[in-house]
């Protein structure tokens, strides 16, 4: 017999000859590393998780009474740090000239301290997270809170929330930057500390883990949505201590809908959603203008300041913040023409300073917008008694819905205008009016207010999460069976020849070696075999440079391809935990690519599955 044919019949399907001790077997071989979903790492995680909490509501809690003051003295001419709206003010026309002050002031500060400090903070956030291994620069978490409660104290139309939760996440990855930590563990932080940003603002720990979650997360594991919940409960319990526990926004009680008001609710929602999108759009057309101005950009938030100032001395209500407006278009405190102007003039003066770079939040003035379309719409919709349609729930979903819609997190948009009017018979209608303004946005833009921007750089985030396939296949439904191994007392020069013979199995890219008891010793691949430096006289062990690396058969396919990628091979031997020595098959790359066929056809492979027509047997009613 042929010594390539001796070799061919080594080719097994079948198992070899285990090893009588199950330890020394383990330590011949590399497999997996398997990770338990928790560990003491975890709660270690989640300590420091509660302290950038703390320190985050603190902050949030620092940055408002610092807008209070800049407010009191910019427009009332006052020491106190109570927070307060700049529509009383007294200034007549001079009410122009300070937005401009405040914004040359943040103009310097984004050149000469950092230009991350410009924008509402939330975009830049997600790209450090997603390309920036979730390390923000340690002077951000001082020069843009202050610089937001400068732009926010001289008028600018901004929320707190955007720079607080910008700030809350700086705090997350300096103290993960400090502490030996992974990436991973450090964008957890930075993700717990963002949201205890906007727990610590509004009072809502579970819509800001959602925030986190659709947002700045991207991923739903144990290992991080546990510190973040638990930081988010940690931020509300210092807003509790230091503001109490009333809701953000109070609004008259509302009634169980009926049938017909949630149609007419999600139809409103949808054309919020619309809204939503072209409200993005405007945003980055009035970005793309201020690109074209021929000056640096250190000047630019000082021209957006002027259209502040001026439209801030025609409706004052549009200066500042604007928490009240929110919480009076809820209650019905402002309605009709007066409503209209708000929502007009506070969208355009939010929409070019925003655009022109300075520092500020987008959610309170979406709220103010959406809020007040969506009490246009239900007032209208109210002149028709059998719809059943209440002007405040229509308010709240306007509110929620124009959240949905320009951001797309669906989930937060819904539970944080629960959180913050405690209104448990409004949950129905907003989920109808959300769900419809997500899907509307989605179908005319394909990126949000806060995705846009990293589009635009190249940089685009996936904000659609789905369980990873490869977790649930096993290595055993998709690994070759029809193993061919090689014995390691074998001389090259005879496997060689084999090879060259075309015989079955000799066309495989990898061979398990194992030695005369059929335990394995490893794997070569035929690169190995035909490496021309290497003399025909050696026999198959000495060229074995590694213990054989292999993978369980109840391991999933994503255990294995982290396996080859942490190992470097390209095939990985398989093996039974109960005999880890036995290869039982083969897995490659092409194995894992391949195993994607099932889940390409799951998504995309439609067809009908009853009242299918089964086809007629041959000869079947010919008798009739």
């Amino acid at each position: 017999m042929a010594e390539h044919e001796r070799i061919g019949d080594a080719a097994t399907a079948d198992g070899l000859a285990v090893a009588p001790s199950m330890a020394p077997a383990l330590a011949s071989v590399r497999a997996p590393r398997e990770h338990p979903r928790v560990d003491g790492r975890v709660v270690w995680l989640c300590g420091v998780s509660i302290a950038v909490a703390v320190g985050a509501g603190l902050i949030a809690e620092l940055l408002t009474r610092l807008i209070g003051l800049i407010t009191n003295l910019a427009f009332y001419g006052r020491l106190d740090t109570a927070f307060v709206s700049p529509a009383e003010n007294r200034l007549g026309p001079w009410v122009v000239v300070v937005p401009v002050l405040g914004a040359l002031v943040v103009g310097v500060m984004a050149r000469y301290g950092s230009a991350a400090i410009r924008g509402h903070g939330i975009p830049e956030v997600m790209e450090k997270v997603l390309h920036g291994e979730s390390r923000i620069a340690p002077r951000v978490m001082f020069l843009k809170p202050l610089s937001a409660a400068v732009a926010i104290g001289t008028g600018g139309p901004f929320g707190a929330e955007g720079p607080i939760i910008a700030t809350g996440g700086a705090l997350g990855s300096l103290v993960g930057q400090v502490l030996r930590i992974t990436a991973d563990e450090r964008k957890t932080l930075l993700a717990a500390g963002a949201a205890a940003g906007m727990a610590a603002t509004f009072g809502t720990p579970v819509s800001a883990v959602l925030l986190a979650v659709e947002l700045l997360l991207f991923e739903y594991r144990a290992r991080s949505i546990v510190p973040v919940a638990l930081a988010a409960a940690a931020a509300t319990s210092v807003r509790l201590a230091l503001v109490g526990g009333g809701p953000v926004f109070s609004m008259p009680a509302v009634a169980q809908p009926g049938g017909t008001a949630l149609v007419a609710y999600a139809v409103l929602g949808a054309l919020v959603g619309l809204l939503a999108a072209q409200v993005t759009r405007v945003v980055y057309a009035v970005e793309d203008a201020f690109e074209r101005v021929p000056l640096h950009w250190m000047w630019w938030p000082a021209l957006g300041a002027v259209v502040v100032g001026v439209v801030g001395w025609a409706e004052p209500r549009t200066l500042g913040v604007g928490y009240s407006n929110i919480e009076q278009v809820l209650s019905g405190g402002i309605a009709g023409r007066a409503l209209l102007l708000l929502v007009v003039l506070k969208f355009v003066s939010w929409a070019v300073y925003l655009g022109s770079g300075t520092s500020g939040g987008t959610l309170a003035p979406l709220f103010t917008i959406g809020g007040g379309a969506g009490a246009l719409l239900g007032a209208a919709a109210a002149s028709v008694p059998w719809l059943g349609v209440d002007p405040h729930v229509a308010a709240l979903v306007g509110m929620a819905a124009i959240f949905a819609g320009a951001s797309h997190a669906l989930l937060a948009s819904v539970v944080f205008a629960f959180e913050t009017t405690r209104q448990p018979m409004g949950l129905l209608p907003l989920l109808a009016g959300c769900s419809a303004a997500y899907l509307v946005s989605l179908l005319v833009s394909r990126t949000s207010i806060m995705t846009e921007k990293l589009a635009r750089r190249g940089t685009g985030a996936e904000t659609e999460y789905v369980s990873d396939y490869l977790r649930q296949v096993r290595v055993g439904a998709v690994a070759t069976r029809a193993l061919v191994t090689l014995r390691a007392g074998d001389r090259l020069d005879a496997v060689r020849a084999w090879l060259a013979s075309g015989a079955g199995g000799a066309t495989h890219q990898g061979f398990p070696v194992v030695d005369e008891d059929g335990a394995l010793v490893g794997v070569l691949t035929r690169r190995d075999l035909l490496d021309a430096a290497v003399p025909g006289t050696v026999v198959l062990r000495s060229l074995v440079r590694r213990p054989p690396v292999v993978v369980y058969e109840d391991s999933t396919l994503r255990a294995a391809a982290d396996h080859m990628v942490h190992e470097g091979v390209g095939r990985l031997a398989v093996v039974s935990r109960a005999r880890p020595t036995e290869a039982r098959g083969i897995l490659t790359r092409s194995d894992l690519l391949n195993a994607h066929v099932h889940r390409l056809d799951a998504a995309h492979g439609a067809r009908r599955v009853l009242l299918r027509r089964r086809p007629r047997a041959a000869g079947a009613g010919d008798a009739a």
